[in-house]
């Protein structure tokens, strides 16, 4: 192979490009028929085994060596170690394009998309509220008072005319009742 390599090279040097219009198409297929495979290998390596990125990295890699075609040297040896060259800057330029850009998701499908709404927040007020009408009314009024009406335990006392104290000795066994009741329905654990 690599004598029918160096004909070929020798060929490649002698062709003009008006004698031969075919030329660049055997030029990139005897690049891909020599180097493709070896240079695929290599460059898996140097990108963690990502075959697609390794494919795009070895295309590229032939490609540039096709535009520099007039500009290379076409010793076996000298070409294979460019080629490495090249696909391992790629590669380097690659992961720092994706360190600085966020990698892309795909969106959602639209039937996966949580839509807000209310209906949560509306059936946890009926499960509180049915459980409150099973608490005693000091126990309901002191809950009212302090977490529905987001008054403080000297406001609610004054305005129930019970001692603060008091207010807050029927919160705690109020609370402590209404977890009972939710967990008899199997709402709270």
């Amino acid at each position: 192979m690599w004598l029918v390599r160096r004909q070929l090279d020798t060929r490649f040097e002698r062709l003009d490009p008006e004698d031969d219009p075919d030329r660049d198409d055997r030029l990139i297929r005897e690049l891909y028929q020599e180097f493709g495979g070896p240079l695929l290998r290599q460059v898996r390596q140097t990108t963690g085994n990502d075959l697609q990125w390794a494919e795009d990295v070895v295309q590229e890699t032939l490609l540039r060596a096709w535009r520099n075609a007039a500009k290379l040297t076409w010793e076996r040896g000298l070409l294979w170690a460019w080629l490495l060259t090249v696909s391992r800057r790629i590669v380097i330029d690659g992961r720092r394009r994706r360190g600085v850009r966020p990698r892309e998701v795909e969106p959602p499908e639209a039937d996966s998309i949580a839509v807000p709404d209310a209906a949560d927040r509306t059936l946890a007020a009926i499960v509180v509220a049915d459980a409150l009408r099973g608490l005693s009314p000091d126990h309901r009024e002191v809950i009212e008072q302090t977490y529905l009406r987001d008054r403080t335990v000297s406001e609610a006392a004054e305005i129930l005319g019970i001692p603060p104290g008091t207010v807050k000795s029927r919160l705690y066994y109020a609370l402590r009742a209404l977890r009972g009741v939710l967990k008899e329905r199997g709402v709270a654990n």
